[in-house]
This record gives C-alpha cells, structure tokens and sequence, in this order.
C-alpha cells in the first residue's frame, strides 16, 4: 500500500495525480448521470405532449389523463435529479482542491507541449535525411551504367 506522499507509480504518481484520476471518474459519473436526467426529461415530455390529444371516449380520456399524471411526475423527479446534480456540482467545486487540478493540468498541458515540440523536430530530421538520401540515390541512379539506354 502506497503512502500518500510517497510514488507507488513513478513520478506522476501522488496526492495530485490520486485527485486528478478520482475528479475525473466523479466527472465521467456526474456527466452520465446529467446526461440520463435530461433523456428522461426530454422522453417524459414527448410522450405528455403525445398523450394530450383530446379524445371522445371517456375511458381513453382517463387513461390518458393517468399516463400524463405519470409522466409529469417522471419529469419532476427528473428535474430533482438535476438540481441535486447542480448543488453538488456547486458544492464540489466550493470545496475541492480545484487549484491543485488546475496545477497538475497546467502541468500536464507543459509536458505535452514539450513532447510535441521534440515530435515537430525528430520530423523536420527525418525529413531532411530523407531528402538527403533521395538527393544520393538520384546522384547514383543518373550516373550509373543501368539508366543509359542501349541503342542498337
């Protein structure tokens, strides 16, 4: 078992990296529920606005009126899921260490700017070797003995 000061899993490895990894499931948790809240949402209020057809037979009126009784409460209950969403949203960025997050992010956006600028150069090597060789085998190709053609 890791220490939290210590690095179990290299230099990335700590309390930040712990934070980070943790804030990003609660996020792929939060933005899962958000998203099954307002599907909810929006598949209670198509049915309500297909149910609300007014119709001659009494029996089917009160049906009617039972299933958009039902929906209209799916559709507050799902209303509530999001506003409790929202409040621990809120909360959570009230409390959370979000500058230690934004830190390591900072970090990370460092890093990868780095790895890109070493990329962008190891390519603009490759690339002038490549058009040195293509330059040798050009010089060797127009002074061999195979490209003149022989006529007889």
């Amino acid at each position: 078992m890791s220490k939290p000061g210590g690095s179990a899993g290299g230099a990335t490895a700590g309390p930040t990296a712990a934070a980070a990894a943790a804030a990003a499931q609660k996020q792929r948790a939060l933005l899962q529920k958000a998203d099954a809240d307002v599907s909810s949402l929006v598949d209670n209020f198509s049915a309500l606005i297909n149910i609300a057809r007014v119709n001659d037979p009494p029996v089917r009126n009160s049906q009617e009126a039972f299933q958009m009784d039902m929906r209209a409460s799916r559709m507050v209950h799902s209303a509530d899921s999001l506003l409790k969403l929202v409040s621990e949203l809120k909360r959570t960025a009230i409390f959370s260490g979000l500058s230690s997050l934004s830190e390591n992010v900072d970090r990370r956006i460092e890093v990868l700017s780095q790895q890109a600028e070493e990329t962008e150069r190891m390519l603009e090597r490759i690339g002038q070797e490549a058009a040195a060789s293509l330059k040798e085998l050009e010089a060797h190709y127009y002074s061999s003995v195979v490209r003149t053609p022989l006529y007889d």
